[in-house]
């Protein structure tokens, strides 16, 4: 694992939407689907709303392996599965904070326990 450039975490976590695809059989990404990105601390956080059975959810557990894109940074990572209540309370409050113009609902989707079950930690790795 590398650690994420201040630069890089200050980019990614002002993007509204971040672009996630998992690492195919070939070693390529796959399909890139648009979905929200917070920062807790010094790391980056993606949840389904949807939770577990999401399609790309399922696809980056697979091989826990796959690639970003969002405020202009393009990077390969790992997909780490958080579970921690004291780091699942930070993410639920940097989503209320980052998305709180989209109303209520909406960003009640992402801050409910079947999003919660499905948070993961996004760790850079090398090569890009």
């Amino acid at each position: 694992m590398t650690a994420w450039t201040h630069e890089e975490l200050d980019k990614i976590s002002k993007a509204d939407e971040l672009e996630i695809a998992s690492l195919q059989q070939d070693g390529k990404p796959g399909k890139f689907v648009t979905i929200w990105v917070v920062r807790a601390g010094s790391e980056l956080y993606v949840r389904s709303y949807k939770g577990r059975g999401s399609g790309w959810f399922k696809g980056v557990l697979v091989n826990h392996a796959g690639r970003i894109r969002a405020g202009g940074v393009e990077k390969n990572v790992t997909f780490v599965e958080e579970t921690s209540p004291v780091i699942q309370e930070q993410i639920d409050a940097a989503y209320r904070a980052k998305y709180r113009g989209y109303g209520a609902s909406i960003v009640g989707s992402v801050v409910t326990e079947t999003a919660r079950g499905a948070t993961l930690k996004l760790e850079k790795r090398g090569p890009d």
